[in-house]
């Protein structure tokens, strides 16, 4: 007879705690861009894809120097301390090398001593596919507080003069903190709703380690602006909800133009009038797996969101990789 294995008891779900944010200090504007010889100007840019302006990093500061600052700044938010983590997820497609990862070398920066730290690489998707993970892990009992980071340095895989990236990327890092819910409680995350089209693998890459990353932005963007709503939508079903329920909605800030059309996608399923739409990508750019928990921290900090908010994430990008949740504001 097989022996009887003993397994941790469930939960009834998880919620966010707390959240942080890191941007670099050095401010990089469409004048700058078109100064240094790229064929483009102030105008061009906020027209196709909103951006005003974006943060790039010192060649000294890194993805894990970003990742430290937002995930303590998220476990301060949350209340807890180093000790009180028990795993660490890491999202983020531009570490200058894969090993070691960025997680184990964030979690003993931070003081999380002892604790499973691991990356995920879903590009633009990789926040909410950490998020997804980490409810999971602790929805089933394996673990009680998760450390989720979404941090990209971009710059370092962009080149200067390719108009169709260098205006887009930039750098940064966010965060969320993840617990259980008290017994009665609602669950705060919802199912993750999410795939992949690797039959559009080639439209972003990296295709050797001397590359720069490029994109096929007008492919890329004629997907996202009619697949990635109904992966909003199904996320909100998996949920038991509906689209009239949602005050906030955070896509990956890509480009103004993509958040808007899922925006207008959104309302005309049924989303208020009233609902709050993300569009840091004016301030910030595309940080990649970094910009929907980056949006998330500046919109509470402007006071657009508040504690209690229903917000719907979807994240989207190379692979090509979707994933989306419903969640509570912390």
């Amino acid at each position: 007879m097989s022996p009887h294995l003993r397994q941790r008891a469930p939960v009834a779900g998880a919620r966010l705690l707390g959240l942080g944010s890191r941007q670099p200090e050095r401010i990089v504007t469409n004048a700058d861009i078109a100064a240094r010889g790229v064929q483009t100007t102030d105008e061009w840019i906020r027209d196709r894809v909103g951006i005003v302006e974006r943060r790039f990093a010192r060649k000294d500061e890194s993805v894990v120097d970003m990742a430290v600052d937002a995930g303590a700044k998220a476990l301060a938010d949350a209340g807890l301390a180093p000790a009180d983590i028990d795993a660490v997820l890491v999202a983020t497609c531009t570490m200058p090398s894969y090993i070691p990862n960025a997680a184990g070398q964030t979690a003993d920066r931070i003081g999380v001593r002892g604790a499973p730290a691991f990356d995920i690489n879903a590009a633009c998707a990789g926040f909410c596919y950490g998020l997804g993970t980490a409810s999971d892990m602790i929805r089933a009992g394996s673990v009680r507080h998760v450390l989720v980071i979404g941090a990209e340095k971009l710059s370092d895989w962009v080149d200067p003069m390719d108009r169709s990236t260098c205006i887009i990327f930039a750098d940064g890092a966010g965060a969320a903190v993840l617990g259980p819910v008290e017994h009665g409680e609602r669950p705060g995350i919802g199912p993750i709703a999410a795939g992949s089209a690797g039959e559009l693998v080639d439209t972003i890459a990296v295709d050797d380690r001397s590359s720069f990353l490029r994109q096929e932005g007008r492919e890329v963007y004629r997907w996202a602006i009619t697949q990635i709503a109904p992966v909003a939508l199904r996320a909100l079903e998996l949920a038991g909800l509906t689209p009239g329920d949602v005050d906030v909605l955070v896509p990956h800030q890509a480009n103004l133009r993509i958040v808007e059309a899922i925006a207008r996608h959104m309302r005309a399923a049924g989303a208020r009038e009233d609902m709050v739409v993300a569009d840091d990508i004016v301030h910030s750019g595309n940080t990649s797996s970094a910009s929907i928990p980056l949006a998330l921290d500046h919109m509470r900090a402007e006071g657009r969101v508040r504690s209690g908010n229903l917000a719907l994430l979807v994240g989207f990008g190379a692979g090509l990789s979707y994933a989306g949740q419903a969640v509570v504001l912390p």
